[in-house]
């Protein structure tokens, strides 16, 4: 019976220890990601702001307002139509450019897929059923598939299946009479396939917990 009760503690410690990590780790990695964003900011249009600026003028964290301030900048710019006609030549050079034009474009599309609109139209949270009754959440990201001229995406739309714990899917062309529109916002379905549902779970326990 000795080695049972030996063991017992040792059960207790790497309870605690993973309950610790598991309260730590998202935590830290945010605290990460965002500190490493700041740090490339500051790094970036600091050293250009020390080029412009007399040396006893320029204070840790101009960086970080400078590339804060830019963005802005550039969204006010975007509502122009001249400069929207600039960047729109810009885009169609760079989409010439072999390699260049996959990592762009790919990048831009993911942005706008998660930045723009609020649910409603190609942002559309949908089930649909495959074989043997087994229901998968998807987001339609095109609704107009002309453009592959093709008979099979005939009344078929474009419907990204995400992996969970991952950055990756699929891209499945899905009739769209046999999609069922889902009542929830974007986020929270993002966050219900990306977390394996782990997350939504523990939100309702909590609730029914009254937490």
């Amino acid at each position: 019976m000795l080695p049972v009760r030996t063991m017992l503690p040792v059960r207790n410690l790497n309870k605690t220890f993973l309950t610790g990590l598991i309260a730590l780790l998202p935590i830290t990695a945010t605290l990460y990601l965002f500190f490493w964003v700041m740090g490339a900011a500051e790094g970036f249009f600091g050293s250009i702001l020390q080029l412009i600026l007399p040396g006893q003028w320029y204070r840790p964290g101009m960086g970080v307002a400078a590339s804060l301030i830019m963005v802005f900048l550039v969204g006010l710019l975007m509502e122009s139509l001249l400069i929207k006609a600039i960047a729109t030549r810009f885009e169609e050079i760079i989409y010439r450019v072999p390699l260049v034009k996959s990592i762009y474009g790919a990048t831009r599309e993911f942005l706008s897929f998660l930045l723009e609109g609020k649910g409603k139209g190609p942002r559309q949270v949908v089930a649909y059923t495959f074989a043997n009754n087994i229901t998968m959440v998807g987001f339609i990201t095109k609704r107009n598939l002309s453009f592959i001229k093709n008979d099979v995406t005939s009344g078929k739309v474009a419907v990204y299946f995400p992996l969970s714990y991952q950055i990756g899917g699929y891209t499945v062309m899905v009739p769209v009479d046999q999609l069922t529109p889902l009542d929830m916002p974007m986020e929270q379905a993002m966050r219900f396939v990306m977390t394996a549902g782990i997350i939504e779970k523990e939100s309702l326990a909590r609730k029914d917990d009254g937490l």
